[in-house]
Formats: C-alpha cells, structure tokens, sequence
C-alpha cells in the first residue's frame, strides 16, 4: 500500500484553485521532488499531504499507523530551550515516559548530526537550527519526511552532509528546493505543480527540462490552431445561420463548447524580464588586497588575514566558506564600510555600488510592494526611460494586484523577487549580491544567472549554490579555516578539482618521505639487539610526536607551493619555503630512520 495517496483533490484561495482534480501517490523508499514556479501551491500540496490543510473536495488516504515529519521552509518563532529539549519535542524527557528507545535514538540522531546537545536553540545560527529541527522530525521515525527548501541557510558543507544523509537514511521523501545540484542528487522522481495540475516526470531533472520545453512548444502550437478555429467559428455565426438545420444546431453547440474552453484555460504566467542598468564604468582595478586581515578586538580571533588578491572590472567573484566563517564580514572590508586590522585595501575609481542584503533588511513590511520599488513615486526611471512602476513590477511577475498590497504579505521567493526589482533600479557597475537564490523558483534563477553572465560591472557574489558559482563566477574567495582566504579561479566544480589536486600533491610528498625513510632504514647494516638507555628510551617515546609535528609543516608548505598566488609573494618567502621544505623531507628521513633503529 502506497504511504499517501491523494484522489481529484481540489483547494482555492478565493481565486484560481491552486490545485484542480490532482492526484499523487507516494510509495516506500521514493525521493520525489516538487517543482513548479513560486505561489504555485507546492507548499500547500505539502500541507494538504500533512493534513496541516484541508481540501475543498477530493480525499487524501494515509497508510494506517504511518508517521509524517515536516521540515518548514522558514524556522518557526518562539522555540526555546537546549538543543536536546528541542530534539526531544513535546511531552517532555525520557526519564518521564520512561522511552528508553526513543532516548537511544535521539543520542545517536545528536551524534550523527554533529550537534551540540546542551547549547541553546536561539543562539544557533540558521543554519544550524534548520539541522535541529530535522533532527527533531527524524526522532519520530517517520515513514515520510516532507522538506520544505531544506537547504536554505545551509553552508556548502552542511549541504553535502545531507544529501549524504538522505541518500542513507532510506525513508520516502517529498522535497521542494532551488538547489539544482541538490534536486538531480537526491530525487528519484519528480513532480511539477503547474497551473493548478500534477505532472508528474520519471526521468532526472535535465531530463525533466528538455521534455518540459517540448511540451510547452507542442502546447503553443496546439492553442494556437485552437484558437484560430475559435476565431473562423466567432466570424461564421456573427454573419448568421441561414437554417436552423441539425448540421448547423450541432455546429453551434461545438462552438459554445469551444467558448466555454477558451473561457477555462489558464495561461502559464510569462516570464520575469530581470535587466541591470549598468553606470558609467569603473576604473580597471575595482579593489586590492595585500595582505589584509580584520578581527574585531584586538585579542580576538582573525575573521579575515594575510589576504592578497587583485579584483578588476568585469570579474565576477564567488565568496564561499561555511556559516559564521565571516562572508558578509569580507563584503564590508572590500567595500571599505569596516577598515582592515593589518595591511592595506584599496577601493578603485568610479565606483556605483548595489547591495543585495540576505537578510532583505532593505525592505519594509508595512509598505506598499509598488511604494517599495518607487520610494512612493508613480514611476520608476529605467535606462533614462521614465516607466510606470506597476509596468516596471510586471517583469518581476508581480500582477497589478499584488503590486498593491502589503509586503509582509509576499512569499519568500516574491520578496527576494521584489528586493532585485528594486536593486535593479540603480544604475550600478558593482553588483554586491548576499545569498540572491534562496526562495528562488529555477526559472528566475537561470533568468539571474544570465543576467549575471552578461552584466558588463564587476560581481560579488556570497552563495552556496553548487550550480550558480559553476554557471556565474570566474574565480572563488574560499575561507579555508583560521582566517585564511584562497582564491582559486573558475567555479565550484573548478575549486573541486584543484582543492582534489592539492590533496594529492600533499599525500604523494608524505608518502616519498615515508619511502625514503625506509629505504635508509633497511640500506643500514643490522645492529646487534641490546637494551634501550634510559635516554634512548626518552628520544624514541618523543619520536612520533616529532615526525607528526614535521608532516604537519610539510602539508602547509606544500598547499602554499601548490597555490599559483603565493609565488606573487617576495622571491625570498618562496625561496624559503622551498628550502624549508627539502629541509623537512631530510628530517622526515633521519627521524624515521632512528625510529627504525632503536626500535
């Protein structure tokens, strides 16, 4: 028996029905994923499935006994307590119920999930409270975990770790996201919300695309000749019916028919029309670094050192690290809103700077969508064209309607939606974008991406989509822990590979050390066994320490050589680390070679 089935299910708002006579079933160890375009009622689907909502018409069954779990897409407020309390859930501790199983249970889920049980809830980062929250969903051992964009707030890191997760914890999942990476990983199927119908498509997600644009294609064509049959029919009865013959009645049944269809159709919402307008341009050095750091207080950790990096125009700059490793920190210091703690950042000529704030700060929820964009005014000037704002908002997809009401009534996605509407009506050639992707439907985001590969500025980009640094960015800022910043060149899959090529270098050094040692060990002519001294007993005991101490300084020198900016460094520094390092392989060799012998 399917876990879920829904049969002719049917829900409107007052509108249109976001959702029209659909059906769905679930089944055991299925990964189905739920596109569609933002409002187009994917949410809702969930909550009907959940049974948070119900259905004006139709019937959901649910498998007798089984559990379903939600992950929202937004942390809800007021949750307090510890990380274990809140992992727990409601009914209290174990010692209560005496749920020893259950106790077992959400130990290892905190273990497994790396949290930090007895820290508070509230100061978690986002990130880290959206990981406790599906760890509170999993202690109930669900048969079915709905996710609701269950990789926003996450860093590239946490992202990976779920989808590694999920692909082992084996349980049915309905998942909605914007991760694109995320969604061709973990779906075994997916199903598309789409005009108030269920599509559903078994094949991967690029798959899913070319057979999409097939279907609209052949959709267009088809209410095209619709139409201009409607339209022949409309002139045939408006010059009259010369006899009320059967053929005729019949045809005029046909025709009313077709009105009735026509009257019923829905057309696909048209897509957003995102354009930058781009200043005069900035000089060729847009920003440069040498050896900059920043910290707080002066006894405090490094959030940013020792960076050295040039930014010119017309690059595009992914910034990547995991949460709270100081991102947005780094935006400030290279926009000089905070000063450096150590060396020097320089700032070009000509400089028009747009920010795109993750924490949509800029926006006030009691304003008008309309006043927000236009600061109240009836136009906006766009290109030193003068456009009426509703006209303006049209191409972000807001209607007239919408256009007018609050912004605390808008979706997360309809906001990031609006915040680029109203960024885009500065002329810019410095575009700083904050997490731009959360809440975002796939369409918009490949309309931004473009829009980003064809903006003539420079670029700062701060996001953890594997799919937009690949399609957006020519170089990465990657912290890389303690402060360190490296940039490599190209997108994520690039940074991959060469950060995959770093390791290899490294360990096949260890492992010449390591040889080398050992052939000077048994080239020695074997020694006759006798007892250590105590002295010899001390050195020995002290060895390993010492040889992991020396292997540790060679891994950092030999990711330093490897990196192509550290050469831009003083020749000396180089030269120095390069005789550092044969100075290491030299000792590596000797103390393995003792090892060997007192042993």
């Amino acid at each position: 028996m399917a876990l879920v089935s829904l049969l002719d299910i049917s829900l409107s708002f007052g509108g249109a029905p976001l959702l029209d006579r659909v059906n769905l079933q679930i089944d055991r160890g299925e990964r189905v994923c739920l596109v569609g375009r933002n409002g187009a009622g994917k949410s809702t689907l969930m909550k009907v499935i959940s049974g948070e909502l119900e259905a004006d018409k139709g019937q959901v069954f649910r498998q007798a006994g089984a559990v379903f779990s939600t992950l929202r897409q937004e942390v809800p407020a007021g949750v307090t307590g510890t990380v274990r309390t809140v992992v727990e859930g409601e009914g209290g501790s174990y010692e209560e119920h005496n749920d020893w199983e259950r106790h077992d249970r959400v130990e290892r889920l905190l273990e497994q999930m790396g949290l930090p049980a007895d820290h508070e809830f509230a100061a978690l980062s986002a990130g880290q409270k959206r990981r406790v929250l599906l760890a509170r969903g999993l202690a109930d051992e669900p048969q079915l975990l709905l996710l609701d964009e269950p990789t926003n707030h996450l860093d590239l890191e946490s992202i990976l770790w779920l989808e590694e997760f999920l692909l082992e914890w084996g349980g049915a999942l309905l998942f909605v996201t914007h991760d694109r990476a995320f969604l061709r990983k973990i779906s075994t199927r997916i199903v598309e919300v789409d005009r108030g119908k269920l599509i559903g498509w078994a094949c991967d997600y690029d798959t899913f695309l070319t057979r999409k644009q097939a279907v609209l294609e052949a959709e267009e064509v088809e209410r095209a000749q619709f139409d201009k049959k409607l339209a022949q029919e409309e002139v045939w009865i408006r010059r009259g019916v010369k006899a009320q013959r059967s053929r005729a009645s019949n045809r005029i049944h046909a025709l009313e028919k077709m009105r009735a269809e026509r009257a019923a159709r829905r057309d696909r919402t048209g897509k957003a029309t995102i354009t930058a307008q781009e200043a005069d341009r900035s000089g060729f050095k847009v920003i440069e670094c040498q050896d900059a750091g920043f910290r707080y207080a002066d006894d405090g950790r490094w959030i940013v050192r020792d960076l050295t990096t040039r930014i010119e125009r017309g690059d595009k700059i992914g910034i990547v690290g995991p949460n709270g490793a100081g991102k947005t920190t780094l935006l400030r210091l290279l926009l000089g809103q905070i000063a450096p703690k150590a060396g020097t950042i320089e700032q070009g000529t000509k400089l028009e700077i747009v920010y795109f704030d993750q924490l949509r700060a800029q926006l006030d929820e009691t304003m008008r969508v309309q006043d927000a964009v236009a600061d109240g005014n009836a136009t906006v000037t766009i290109n030193g064209h003068n456009r009426h704002v509703i006209s303006y908002l049209e191409d972000f997809l807001f209607d007239p309607t919408r256009a007018r009401t609050p912004i605390k009534a808008l979706s997360g996605g309809e906001r990031n939606r609006l915040l680029l509407a109203r960024l885009f009506t500065k002329p810019c050639n410095v575009l700083v974008l904050d997490e731009p992707t959360n809440d975002l439907d796939a369409e918009t985001l490949e309309l931004l991406e473009d829009l980003l590969v064809e903006f003539g500025g420079t670029l700062l980009l701060v996001s953890h989509d594997r799919a937009f640094l690949n399609e957006v960015c020519t170089s990465l800022l990657v912290f890389e822990g303690e402060g360190r910043v490296v940039e490599y060149f190209g997108g994520y899959d690039d940074w991959q590979k060469e950060k995959a090529a770093k390791a290899k270098a490294a360990a096949s050094l260890s492992e010449k050390a390591k040889r080398d040692a050992r052939e000077a060990a048994s080239a020695e002519p074997t020694k006759p066994t006798r007892k250590l001294t105590n002295k010899e007993r001390m050195e020995l005991e002290a060895l390993p320490k010492t040889i992991e101490k020396l292997e540790a300084e060679q891994a950092i020198l030999s990711g330093k050589l490897a990196d192509p900016l550290f050469f831009k460094k003083p020749p000396v520094e180089v030269t120095h680390a390069t005789e550092r390092l044969h100075e290491i392989e030299a000792e590596l060799a000797k103390a393995y070679a003792r090892w060997a012998e007192l042993e």
